[in-house]
Protein backbone atom coordinates (compact mmCIF):
# COMPACT_ATOMS: atom_id res chain seq x y z
CA UNK A 1 0.00 0.00 0.00
CA UNK A 2 1.24 3.59 -1.20
CA UNK A 3 2.04 6.52 1.55
CA UNK A 4 -0.72 8.22 -0.33
CA UNK A 5 -3.49 4.99 -0.40
CA UNK A 6 -2.73 5.01 3.18
CA UNK A 7 -3.53 8.65 3.50
CA UNK A 8 -6.85 8.22 1.83
CA UNK A 9 -7.80 6.06 3.88
CA UNK A 10 -7.28 7.79 7.01
CA UNK A 11 -8.92 11.01 5.28
CA UNK A 12 -11.64 8.46 4.44
CA UNK A 13 -11.99 7.68 8.03
CA UNK A 14 -12.20 11.30 9.47
CA UNK A 15 -15.13 12.04 6.80
CA UNK A 16 -16.79 8.93 7.69
CA UNK A 17 -16.60 10.17 11.27
CA UNK A 18 -17.39 13.78 10.93
CA UNK A 19 -20.44 12.57 8.29
CA UNK A 20 -21.77 10.57 11.18
CA UNK A 21 -21.18 12.93 14.19
CA UNK A 22 -23.36 15.90 12.53
CA UNK A 23 -26.33 13.36 11.28
CA UNK A 24 -26.35 12.12 15.08
CA UNK A 25 -26.27 15.87 15.99
CA UNK A 26 -28.92 16.31 13.72
CA UNK A 27 -31.14 13.89 15.35
CA UNK A 28 -30.31 15.00 18.67
CA UNK A 29 -30.68 18.57 17.95
CA UNK A 30 -34.16 18.05 16.14
CA UNK A 31 -35.45 15.82 19.57
CA UNK A 32 -33.84 18.50 22.33
CA UNK A 33 -35.16 21.59 20.43
CA UNK A 34 -37.76 20.93 18.18
CA UNK A 35 -39.81 18.53 20.96
CA UNK A 36 -38.15 18.64 24.18
CA UNK A 37 -38.12 22.64 24.16
CA UNK A 38 -41.22 23.16 22.31
CA UNK A 39 -43.59 21.24 24.45
CA UNK A 40 -42.20 21.69 27.70
CA UNK A 41 -41.00 25.27 27.84
CA UNK A 42 -43.28 27.89 27.86
CA UNK A 43 -41.92 31.95 26.78
CA UNK A 44 -42.58 34.32 29.64
CA UNK A 45 -44.43 31.42 31.69
CA UNK A 46 -42.57 30.23 34.73
CA UNK A 47 -45.28 28.52 36.35
CA UNK A 48 -46.85 26.83 33.20
CA UNK A 49 -43.25 25.72 32.09
CA UNK A 50 -42.22 24.35 35.68
CA UNK A 51 -45.73 22.17 35.89
CA UNK A 52 -44.90 20.36 32.56
CA UNK A 53 -41.17 19.77 33.52
CA UNK A 54 -42.12 18.15 36.61
CA UNK A 55 -45.22 16.23 34.57
CA UNK A 56 -42.39 15.10 32.07
CA UNK A 57 -39.48 14.48 33.90
CA UNK A 58 -38.58 12.10 31.60
CA UNK A 59 -38.82 13.57 28.54
CA UNK A 60 -36.67 16.49 30.04
CA UNK A 61 -34.01 14.14 31.00
CA UNK A 62 -33.55 12.80 27.78
CA UNK A 63 -33.46 16.33 26.19
CA UNK A 64 -30.78 16.66 28.87
CA UNK A 65 -28.94 13.92 27.44
CA UNK A 66 -29.70 14.29 24.20
CA UNK A 67 -27.69 17.90 24.88
CA UNK A 68 -24.60 15.56 26.40
CA UNK A 69 -24.83 13.40 22.82
CA UNK A 70 -24.51 16.72 21.26
CA UNK A 71 -21.43 18.04 22.38
CA UNK A 72 -19.73 14.66 22.50
CA UNK A 73 -20.38 14.63 18.99
CA UNK A 74 -19.23 18.14 18.67
CA UNK A 75 -15.88 17.40 19.83
CA UNK A 76 -15.58 14.46 17.49
CA UNK A 77 -16.57 16.80 14.57
CA UNK A 78 -13.76 19.19 15.36
CA UNK A 79 -11.09 16.65 15.62
CA UNK A 80 -12.15 14.77 12.55
CA UNK A 81 -12.77 18.07 10.14
CA UNK A 82 -9.20 19.19 10.79
CA UNK A 83 -8.23 15.84 10.35
CA UNK A 84 -9.84 15.96 6.47
CA UNK A 85 -9.04 19.64 5.81
CA UNK A 86 -5.55 20.18 6.71
CA UNK A 87 -4.82 18.75 3.49
CA UNK A 88 -6.38 22.23 2.11
CA UNK A 89 -4.31 24.58 4.44
CA UNK A 90 -3.29 23.20 7.73
CA UNK A 91 -3.56 26.54 9.63
CA UNK A 92 -6.91 27.18 8.72
CA UNK A 93 -8.80 24.42 9.62
CA UNK A 94 -6.38 24.08 13.19
CA UNK A 95 -7.74 27.51 13.55
CA UNK A 96 -11.67 26.80 13.07
CA UNK A 97 -10.90 23.50 15.11
CA UNK A 98 -10.36 25.90 18.18
CA UNK A 99 -13.66 27.81 17.17
CA UNK A 100 -15.09 24.47 17.37
CA UNK A 101 -14.06 23.33 20.74
CA UNK A 102 -14.41 27.07 22.33
CA UNK A 103 -17.86 26.75 20.99
CA UNK A 104 -18.43 23.23 22.94
CA UNK A 105 -16.55 24.65 26.08
CA UNK A 106 -19.66 27.36 26.15
CA UNK A 107 -22.32 24.74 25.36
CA UNK A 108 -21.15 22.32 27.86
CA UNK A 109 -21.19 25.54 30.74
CA UNK A 110 -24.35 26.07 28.86
CA UNK A 111 -25.63 22.49 29.48
CA UNK A 112 -24.91 22.67 33.46
CA UNK A 113 -27.81 25.14 33.84
CA UNK A 114 -30.27 22.63 32.33
CA UNK A 115 -28.69 19.44 34.68
CA UNK A 116 -29.29 22.92 37.54
CA UNK A 117 -33.02 22.42 36.26
CA UNK A 118 -33.11 18.83 36.43
CA UNK A 119 -31.99 18.48 39.99
CA UNK A 120 -34.71 21.22 40.98
CA UNK A 121 -37.90 19.23 39.51
CA UNK A 122 -36.71 16.20 40.83
CA UNK A 123 -38.71 16.15 43.96
CA UNK A 124 -42.14 14.09 43.75
CA UNK A 125 -44.26 16.65 45.60
CA UNK A 126 -46.33 18.53 42.95
CA UNK A 127 -47.10 20.84 45.56
CA UNK A 128 -43.90 22.64 44.65
CA UNK A 129 -44.33 23.84 41.47
CA UNK A 130 -47.00 26.33 42.78
CA UNK A 131 -43.84 27.97 44.18
CA UNK A 132 -43.37 31.06 42.61
CA UNK A 133 -39.53 30.81 44.09
CA UNK A 134 -38.65 27.19 42.35
CA UNK A 135 -40.34 28.78 39.05
CA UNK A 136 -38.76 31.02 38.93
CA UNK A 137 -35.53 29.65 39.67
CA UNK A 138 -36.09 27.11 37.00
CA UNK A 139 -36.91 29.91 33.94
CA UNK A 140 -33.58 31.84 35.37
CA UNK A 141 -31.55 28.41 34.59
CA UNK A 142 -33.57 27.67 31.10
CA UNK A 143 -32.93 31.58 29.63
CA UNK A 144 -28.86 31.43 31.09
CA UNK A 145 -28.86 28.19 28.95
CA UNK A 146 -30.65 30.24 25.56
CA UNK A 147 -28.62 32.58 26.46
CA UNK A 148 -24.81 31.21 26.89
CA UNK A 149 -26.22 28.83 23.96
CA UNK A 150 -26.38 31.68 21.99
CA UNK A 151 -23.48 33.14 22.49
CA UNK A 152 -21.55 29.90 21.97
CA UNK A 153 -23.30 30.00 18.31
CA UNK A 154 -21.60 33.33 17.57
CA UNK A 155 -18.53 31.38 18.27
CA UNK A 156 -19.45 28.64 16.15
CA UNK A 157 -20.63 30.74 12.82
CA UNK A 158 -16.97 32.02 13.16
CA UNK A 159 -16.24 28.26 12.84
CA UNK A 160 -18.31 27.34 9.69
CA UNK A 161 -17.39 30.74 8.51
CA UNK A 162 -13.85 29.15 8.08
CA UNK A 163 -15.06 25.64 6.99
CA UNK A 164 -16.85 27.07 4.19
CA UNK A 165 -13.39 29.04 3.42
CA UNK A 166 -11.70 25.83 3.48
CA UNK A 167 -14.58 23.84 1.35
CA UNK A 168 -14.15 26.98 -1.50
CA UNK A 169 -10.22 26.85 -1.66
CA UNK A 170 -10.36 23.19 -1.36
CA UNK A 171 -10.12 21.45 -5.59
CA UNK A 172 -12.13 18.38 -4.67
CA UNK A 173 -15.20 19.29 -2.60
CA UNK A 174 -18.21 20.98 -4.36
CA UNK A 175 -18.00 24.69 -4.57
CA UNK A 176 -21.78 24.92 -3.41
CA UNK A 177 -21.33 23.53 -0.13
CA UNK A 178 -18.75 26.03 0.73
CA UNK A 179 -21.46 28.74 -0.51
CA UNK A 180 -24.05 27.07 1.62
CA UNK A 181 -21.96 26.78 4.86
CA UNK A 182 -21.07 30.45 4.45
CA UNK A 183 -24.79 31.32 4.23
CA UNK A 184 -25.38 29.32 7.22
CA UNK A 185 -22.52 31.29 9.01
CA UNK A 186 -23.21 34.23 8.35
CA UNK A 187 -26.83 33.49 9.05
CA UNK A 188 -25.58 31.96 12.26
CA UNK A 189 -23.81 35.35 13.16
CA UNK A 190 -26.80 37.83 13.06
CA UNK A 191 -29.13 35.84 14.17
CA UNK A 192 -27.34 34.97 17.59
CA UNK A 193 -25.88 38.32 17.64
CA UNK A 194 -29.22 39.90 17.73
CA UNK A 195 -30.16 37.11 20.55
CA UNK A 196 -27.34 38.49 22.64
CA UNK A 197 -26.75 41.38 22.25
CA UNK A 198 -30.04 43.74 20.93
CA UNK A 199 -32.86 42.01 23.28
CA UNK A 200 -35.38 44.87 22.30
CA UNK A 201 -35.10 43.76 18.76
CA UNK A 202 -36.65 40.31 20.17
CA UNK A 203 -39.45 40.26 17.40
CA UNK A 204 -37.30 40.73 14.54
CA UNK A 205 -35.04 38.29 15.59
CA UNK A 206 -38.10 35.94 15.72
CA UNK A 207 -38.63 36.76 11.96
CA UNK A 208 -35.22 36.74 11.13
CA UNK A 209 -34.40 33.83 12.85
CA UNK A 210 -37.43 31.53 11.30
CA UNK A 211 -36.68 32.77 7.57
CA UNK A 212 -32.62 31.72 8.31
CA UNK A 213 -33.42 28.59 10.20
CA UNK A 214 -33.57 26.33 7.03
CA UNK A 215 -30.03 27.79 5.60
CA UNK A 216 -28.73 27.23 9.23
CA UNK A 217 -29.51 23.88 8.82
CA UNK A 218 -28.84 23.24 5.73
CA UNK A 219 -25.31 24.19 4.90
CA UNK A 220 -23.77 21.74 7.64
CA UNK A 221 -25.82 18.82 6.77
CA UNK A 222 -25.24 18.93 3.30
CA UNK A 223 -21.97 19.06 4.07
CA UNK A 224 -22.01 16.19 7.07
CA UNK A 225 -24.24 13.84 3.88
CA UNK A 226 -21.23 14.90 1.66
CA UNK A 227 -18.73 13.66 4.16
CA UNK A 228 -20.94 10.49 4.34
CA UNK A 229 -20.87 9.55 1.43
CA UNK A 230 -17.91 10.89 -1.00
CA UNK A 231 -15.32 12.69 1.75
CA UNK A 232 -11.94 10.98 1.40
CA UNK A 233 -12.34 8.55 -1.70
CA UNK A 234 -10.86 11.27 -4.59
CA UNK A 235 -9.50 13.92 -2.49
CA UNK A 236 -5.92 14.97 -3.22
CA UNK A 237 -3.88 17.48 -1.05
CA UNK A 238 -4.75 21.06 -2.96
CA UNK A 239 -1.62 23.06 -3.59
CA UNK A 240 -0.72 26.34 -0.92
Amino acid sequence: MTVFETEQISQRRAAVTAGIAMLVMAVCAAFAVGFVNSSLIVKGDSGATTINIFNSSAVFRSGVFSWLVILVSDIIVSWALYSFLKQVDNSLALLSAWFRLLYCAILGVSILNLVYVMLLSSGDNIAATQSNQLSNQIMLFIDAFNKMWSFGLIIFGLHLLLIGKLVLKSRFIPKILGILLMIAAVSYIIVHSLHVFFPQFEQTTVILENILSFPMALGELAFGIWLLIRGGRTSKPAAQ
